[in-house]
């Protein structure tokens, strides 16, 4: 454990030391802020008109504002992963210090989990800019906590599971723009895989459609803690970080 600490705080101050953390908590804050301020100027619009029409209509801030934008969050952070995953393993072999890495007495699952779980909490820092739009709608109005915690749940495991995925692609290559790339184009083919069962009902369209990562998150987006659905994105973290193992072994018997 404590390596996996040592390698977990020396990745998360490489975020910090260099503009990466600074542009993507920026660029990521505004883009939200953005979706927030359309969603509820959307949702204060529609409850003007319901009064001026004399026929006040029931509104929900869960359904109507927090779940569309939770969605919302995934999709941008579709995006941003790549960027933060691109230069775990890339920026180690290009610079050279893979060799020093994979032939210390540093086991290859801590710093698999290090830099992994660096990578997690720099998305988990994203999110917590989401969470002070979120503290405007509790101090204004009446939202219920727990679908929105739950939310926030699903994202963390949807985006651990991407994580591992990108930490993997980055141990295939020392070029972060391709690892960076590669990256998106695996996750959003886990993202569309669901598309299919709109036009085919086949057992095989089936099964494409629940590899999809964004089919696991609509119980998290309604405020339901579906176990299936936990278990489906940490089926993923594993399978993500036990390639990254094998990778690492093949470095460190190269090395």
């Amino acid at each position: 454990m404590r390596n996996i600490w040592i390698i977990w705080r020396k990745e998360l101050r490489s975020y910090f030391v260099s503009p990466i953390a600074y542009l993507l908590l920026t660029m990521f804050a505004l883009i939200f802020g953005f979706f927030f301020w359309n969603a509820l100027g959307y949702f204060v619009m529609m409850g003007m008109e319901s009064q001026m029409r004399g026929q006040p209509m029931p509104m929900n801030l869960n359904e109507e504002v927090i779940r569309p934008l939770l969605s919302n969050a995934s999709v941008i952070g579709l995006f941003f992963i790549p960027m933060i995953t691109m230069r775990l393993f890339a920026e180690e072999k290009r610079s050279g210090t893979i060799e020093l890495l994979v032939t210390s007495p540093v086991r290859d699952i801590e710093i698999i989990l290090g830099k992994w779980l660096a990578a997690l909490t720099m998305y988990g820092c994203m999110l917590l800019f989401t969470a002070l739009n979120f503290a405007f709608l509790f101090k204004y109005g009446n939202p219920d906590w727990k679908p929105l915690a739950i939310g926030y749940l699903g994202l963390l495991l949807q985006a651990g599971g991407l994580l591992a995925i990108g930490t993997f692609i980055s141990t295939l290559t020392k070029n972060q723009i391709i690892a960076g790339a590669a990256t998106f184009g695996v996750c959003l083919l886990l993202w569309i895989l669901e598309w299919v069962s709109g036009y085919e009902t086949a057992a095989w369209a089936q099964v494409l459609a629940y590899m999809s990562v964004i089919t696991h998150f609509e119980s998290f987006g309604k405020g339901v803690l579906d176990m299936k659905d936990a278990i489906y994105y940490l089926t993923v973290i594993f399978l993500g970080l036990f390639f990254t193992a094998r990778s690492m072994e093949s470095l460190r018997w190269r090395s």
